[in-house]
């Protein structure tokens, strides 16, 4: 979990040789778990971390078109990857990381074909020195690991984005600045150059900007305490979304910690949204508090959670619409896990999770029906992750 803000904050990461020639490190996770998750309107049943039922219903049956506010119970990131930096004198290195992501079973629920895809990860080059670190590519934004070391069931079925649904982007055309720390504190911003690109896909050339979209992130990290306060923004340009009444779709989230302290770990994350989706006053509250202790080679550890968005919102497609309630749009969720560390690079896990959402009202427009969709799922996994 550390190791997203070290990801960022490569500079740090990358103190290692300080040779004259490029070195370069060989890294990666493999992660695994059998599942049982049961949804409600949705799939019940076994399977493998990678495989991804979707949860509730989506407006044209596809994965990509997933009903937003709504969590899915999905597998957990694999990857594998090459990092590595070049002495250039006078303290400046230049550094570079190609990562690749991965699934171990069946991601696109094709169980003979074999032909799962390979995603692009952090990816990026820059140059680091005791100025800080500059670099351009693809990476996760600043609000996105201003929490990353907060989530204590991170990879797995209960990963606060599964459950809660914090919205954590890995952002492509970034543009990023990582500060030193001073005295604890770390300031991170990126933006993202906008290159026609849309949101999910599609090509737009309104979006023209060098800040496009934007991300701001302070950190704090001095033994086991931690604090950190971010705020994103998405500019309409960007999406693809019915409703796109704002110009700015805001995000701002605060995370607090103790770390590890004779053994408790104690976490708190909070995200507010302001128009969601470009929509002029469609608000969220996103929360999640977390507690852990460790006694020897285990871990127990308990989560839960809430999402509300503070007004109807009605998705429109053909011949189809989604509503959330007729006032604000509640999402609860609460999470068990045991953690069994065999080594400092491999675990054993296991957790149950259950997520207990409001109806939505689903219309079919053309024929003039509509009807509640319960949108709840629990689930259990018993896993094993190995880092290299």
């Amino acid at each position: 979990m550390n190791k997203k803000l070290v990801t960022l904050a490569v500079a740090a990461a990358m103190a290692a040789p300080a040779a004259a020639m490029a070195d370069a490190t060989l890294y990666g996770k493999l992660n695994v778990g059998i599942n049982y998750v049961d949804q409600d309107n949705g799939f019940e049943g076994w399977g493998l971390s990678d495989n991804k039922a979707v949860q509730g219903w989506t407006l044209d049956g596809s994965s990509t078109a997933r009903i937003p506010f709504i969590t899915t119970p999905q597998g957990p990131s694999n990857r594998i990857g090459v990092k590595g930096s070049e002495d250039l004198g006078n303290g400046l290195k230049a550094i570079y990381q190609i990562e690749l992501g991965f699934s171990l079973s069946d991601s696109a629920n094709t169980p003979v074909s074999g032909n799962e895809t390979i995603t692009m990860r952090n990816t990026f080059a820059g140059l680091s020195g005791s100025w800080g670190t500059f670099l351009m590519g693809r990476h996760d934004t600043p609000l996105k690991i201003s929490t990353g070391p907060l989530d204590l069931f991170a990879d797995t079925l209960a990963d606060y984005n599964n459950t809660v649904g914090f919205q954590d982007l890995r952002a492509d055309n970034a543009i990023a600045y990582i500060s030193p720390s001073f005295s604890g504190f770390t300031f991170a911003a990126a933006v993202h150059a906008g290159g026609g690109a849309q949101f999910p896909s599609g090509y737009n050339t309104e979006v023209d900007s060098l800040a496009e979209a934007y991300s701001f992130a302070g950190i704090y990290k001095n033994g086991p305490w931690y604090g950190s306060l971010a705020y994103e923004g998405l500019n309409k340009d960007m999406g693809t979304a019915v409703a796109l009444d704002a110009e700015t779709w805001g995000k701002w989230r605060v995370g607090l910690g103790i770390l590890d302290w004779n053994g408790f770990t104690l976490t708190g994350v909070y995200e507010g949204w302001q128009n969601g989706l470009w929509a002029d006053g469609l608000d969220a509250n996103l929360w999640n508090v977390q507690a852990g202790y460790t006694f020897g080679n285990f871990m127990v550890k308990a989560a839960y959670g809430s999402n509300t968005t503070q007004d109807t919102l009605a998705v429109i497609a053909p011949n189809f619409a989604a509503i959330y309630g007729n006032d604000d749009y509640n999402f609860k969720t609460w999470s068990f896990g045991v953690d069994y560390n065999m080594s400092k690079r491999t675990k054993a896990f296991l957790l149950y999770t259950d997520n207990t959402a409001d109806d939505v009202g689903v219309c079919d427009v053309a024929a003039r029906t509509c009807d509640d969709f319960s949108l709840d799922w629990t689930g259990f996994q018993l896993g094993m992750m190995h880092n290299f």
